[in-house]
């Protein structure tokens, strides 16, 4: 078992957590954690903001054709709520130690860039949203920070790894200098980075940000934004870029990650635990509870276009006993970025392209129908999800009558939803019990489609209750069943 700290006394203070060699332990809280201490809005209210954001983000990938740097949509930019459920939010502190501010930031495997809000901010289409943690203002760009020089390769991979003779000329420095490669002076231009229900324009800088009262990072690069438009909480990316968070610690740590969010059905009095987020977390040093099952990889699929995304390849989807092969395109990335599923904590729900899902929802809609659940088109109306139903979940026998829902990716790795991250009983607008499939129709299939990017995403909803491994030294992901409260009391008490 590889000696974890021995790696880290080169950048951090270690701290016991690290001593077992299970990595370096970090929480992540659901923004429905909020909902016990406000208003609790109506669980269909929230599927039905949680069913927007993952169109819209599952959209905007699809539309990516430039990298993750990217031209202002054709279309009007919606304002889009911030749905509590849909989002995960880790804090870091950022500054000189004496004066360090604590930030709130939502996590995103999605993406490759850590920003926040900087004094003075203007956040465009902001109004209602919340904000995350105690994230009550902007910082003021921290004393001990500095803007990065036009000339990093940082900038540049800012930039969709524009040439830094292009950007040192944005930044205006004079012809002689760039030519003798004399820019060093002068700052990064402003990045302009979107997202599936907003996007933002921010300087990069150079400071000190901290992970845990144990380790902080001295030259830790950041985006600062001064504008966004509807998005007032920053965003740590976790993806596979240079700038992401991950990319920035020491290989011990950079190279394998994982988490384990808590089952919470949109629930705020089932979020009594953080879900634990494990940096450098070795597989092999985790502990198999009778409940629990051992990991299962799947292969990391090499995307030349977009290689921030963790795309993997989705064979088949099983209801049941009926195994519905997935759409080809589900099971490769090609030249231009375009296939294979990615896995996504910043997405609430799994989306499927449209042959796919509807072959899924038709084969569930006859298990439905045999063991005589009645369709509701008002919850559908409701939540943007489909097929709904007359349920309830205290119904022992209508739970055993659901039919079973699993997940088949490359290398013979099935996963086997529990049933709750698949159908999930609630009260409808008018107070019934009813219950929906928590996939959606991703688009994609026919000729009017001109998106491109990834043909399926992997939502959070449907990782819950599973420790997910993003092993990039080995190119590979994993899942495993984890009780994962118990997993975030295993590790803090280490």
């Amino acid at each position: 078992m590889r000696l974890l700290f021995l790696c880290l006394l080169l950048l951090v203070v270690v701290s016991s957590s690290l001593q077992q060699c299970s990595g370096l332990l970090l929480s992540l809280s659901n923004a429905l954690a909020s909902l016990r201490r406000s208003n609790d809005p109506s669980i269909h209210r929230l599927l039905r903001s949680s069913s927007l954001r993952s169109a819209a983000r599952h959209q905007r990938h699809r539309g990516r054709r430039c990298a993750h740097r990217v031209p202002p949509p054709r279309h009007r930019q919606l304002s889009l709520p911030l749905a509590p459920g849909s989002d995960y939010t880790l804090s870091l502190s950022v500054g000189p130690p004496s004066v360090a501010s604590t930030v709130s930031l939502f996590l995103d495997t999605g993406s490759d860039l850590v920003w926040f809000p900087c004094a003075p901010f203007t956040c465009m289409l902001c109004e209602g949203k919340p904000t995350a943690g105690n994230n009550s203002s902007p910082l003021t760009p921290p004393t001990d920070s500095r803007r990065i020089s036009c000339a990093s390769q940082l900038c540049s991979a800012a930039h969709s790894s524009a040439p830094t003779s292009d950007l040192c000329a944005a930044a205006r420095c004079p012809l002689d200098a760039i030519e003798t490669d004399s820019c060093a002076s002068h700052a990064c231009p402003p990045l302009y980075y979107a997202y599936g229900d907003g996007s933002l324009i921010a300087h990069l800088r150079r400071g000190r940000v901290g992970l845990a009262a144990s380790m902080a990072v001295e030259n830790f690069t950041f985006a600062c934004a001064h504008t966004a438009l509807a998005e007032p909480v920053g965003v740590a990316g976790f993806g596979r870029g240079p700038l992401s968070l991950p990319a920035q610690l020491a290989p011990s740590l950079s190279g394998r990650f994982s988490y384990c969010l808590v089952a919470h059905s949109f629930r705020a009095d089932r979020l009594i635990r953080p879900s634990p987020l494990i940096l450098g977390r070795s597989p092999d040093a985790a502990a198999i509870g009778s409940s629990e099952t051992d990991f299962v990889y799947t292969p990391l699929l090499h995307n030349p276009k977009h290689p921030y995304f963790y795309s993997v390849a989705l064979d088949a989807v099983s209801v049941g006993e009926t195994r519905i092969q997935a759409r080809p395109e589900l099971g490769y990335v090609d030249h231009a970025g375009n296939g294979g599923m990615v896995v996504d904590s910043g997405t609430t729900f799994t989306m499927l392209p449209s042959d796919t899902f509807a072959r899924v929802a038709e084969e569930f809609a006859r298990a439905m129908a045999a063991a005589r659940f009645t369709r509701t088109e008002d919850a559908e109306a409701q939540t943007g999800l489909a097929p709904c139903y007359h349920y309830s979940p205290s119904d022992r026998a209508a739970n055993r009558a659901v039919p079973p829902l699993a997940l088949h990716f490359r290398g013979n790795a099935t996963v086997e939803l529990p049933r709750r991250n698949y159908f999930m009983g609630f009260k409808s607008q008018e107070g019934r019990p009813v219950g929906c499939l928590m996939l959606m129709n991703g688009g994609g299939d026919d000729d009017d489609d001109d998106g491109g990017g990834p043909a399926g995403t992997l939502g959070n909803f449907q990782q819950q209750g599973f420790e997910v491994v993003y092993d990039v030294d080995a190119g590979r992901v994993g899942f495993a069943r984890r009780r994962c409260t118990d997993l975030w009391d295993s590790l803090s008490r280490g």
